[in-house]
């Protein structure tokens, strides 16, 4: 008998594998009491929808195979203190009305989902109404099917407390999904390759969002109509498209996005409706555009970030920004420092004027480094007549900040 950590007097362990005693999993449930641990051997265990509606440790030896044969939920788990790890999770159904997933969770708190494989689910892990959820060290890759054939990698739903961990997403619509979901962590991941976005959440408030890699997704990256959020460390790479950004800000505020990498998407970060946000210590690199700040945007904060090799820096729609731009590196700055303190002694206007064009006329891109654009640039220097006035860096910043992202 062993004794088990969720409150139980005494938990037993069950053994399944092929031709022994137990041969199914199903039947190690059927038999197990609560805080009980079931083992299961090596092998593939075909056995339609799989549930779990008592508290129970789930454990996988050598990575045994469960195949729902595209026919049904894996496993559907409808109870508190489940621990499932060491599995591969293979070809749930495909549905619309009520998302299969290799792991469907509801009312499960205290739920652990660790070091399992998923392969071929509609959904990879869906929880909805679960608090404490543990979801870490997992790989999820699903079919390259069409997008409505396709859920989301790690979708969560009106949950607190979570922990998304060291996870590997790739092929899904959305790697992961946060929908009223608060006090949560992402932390570890990587999601690349996914239809849509690396990263959606919306109306999910006090969560931090640390050390991710969102890279090569068909949208980049989605927070929406949320607060008080930190997404910090992490890399945005090469989201590139019509619709594709590293980050899309829509109706945020009081938030941080600090010490984070752009790097070679179509928009580093687009900004609409976001206030009392800093930016602070990040690298915008090699994108089309590092930011687009809508003129809905006000009291936020842009300083000592690295602005290299864009293409524009900056670009707003708007001719009043309430915005603060300082102290920022500008490879396209061409000022000087007559008292060598490191900081230009003439203001930086990240916004030119042929940004302001392409923004208004998108084809005009097609005169991207002609002699026309640069005259009228220059010109615009020296008398700007449609660059805001008050969107400039009164300190910029004559060498670029070492953050070694």
């Amino acid at each position: 008998m062993l004794l088990h950590s969720y409150g139980f007097a005494q938990s037993s362990r069950w053994v399944v594998q092929p031709n022994g005693k137990i041969p199914s999993i199903k039947q190690a449930i059927a038999l197990a009491e609560a805080g009980d641990t079931i083992l299961v051997k090596p092998g593939i265990y075909r056995e339609g929808n799989i549930l779990i509606d008592k508290s129970l440790v789930l454990i996988g030896e050598n990575k045994p195979i469960i195949d729902a044969a595209f026919k049904h939920e894996v496993i559907t788990v409808r109870a508190r203190h489940v621990n499932i790890s060491g599995f591969k999770i293979i070809n749930s159904s495909v549905a619309s009305m009520h998302d299969p997933a290799g792991i469907g969770a509801e009312e499960a708190d205290f739920l652990i989902v660790r070091k399992n494989e998923f392969y071929g689910t509609f959904f990879g892990i869906h929880i909805s109404n679960s608090h404490h959820i543990t979801v870490a060290d997992n790989t999820l890759k699903a079919l390259m099917r069409s997008d409505h054939e396709t859920g989301n990698g790690i979708h969560l739903w009106q949950c607190s407390n979570a922990v998304i961990k060291n996870n590997f997403i790739h092929g899904h619509r959305d790697g992961i999904y946060f929908e009223f979901v608060t006090n949560s962590v992402i932390d570890g991941n990587v999601s690349e390759g996914n239809l849509r976005y690396g990263l959606h959440f919306m109306f999910s408030n006090d969560d931090d969002y640390t050390n991710n890699i969102f890279k090569d997704n068909g949208a980049g990256v989605a927070v929406m109509y949320t607060k008080n959020v930190k997404m910090v460390n992490n890399r945005f790479e090469k989201n590139w498209g019509p619709s594709a950004y590293g980050l899309l800000l829509k109706d945020i505020r009081d938030s941080f996005v600090e010490n984070n990498l752009f790097d070679q998407n179509t928009i580093g970060i687009y900004m609409e409706g976001t206030s009392r946000t800093s930016f602070k210590n990040n690298v915008f690199s090699k994108n089309g555009w590092a930011i687009k700040l809508q003129a809905s945007c006000d009291d936020n904060i842009f300083s000592e970030n690295n602005f290299q090799s864009n293409t524009f820096d900056m670009v707003t729609n708007g001719t009043m920004v309430l915005n603060t731009i300082s102290h920022n590196y500008w490879d396209k700055y061409q000022g000087y420092d007559l008292n060598r303190d490191g900081i230009g002694d003439i203001p930086f206007r990240p916004v030119n004027l042929y940004a302001m064009i392409v923004e208004r006329i998108p084809t005009a891109v097609l005169l991207w480094r002609s002699f026309l654009v640069f005259l009228l640039d220059r010109a615009e220097r020296i008398m700007p007549a449609v660059t805001p006035e008050n969107l400039k860096d009164d300190f910029p910043r004559m060498k670029p900040y070492d953050f070694n992202l």
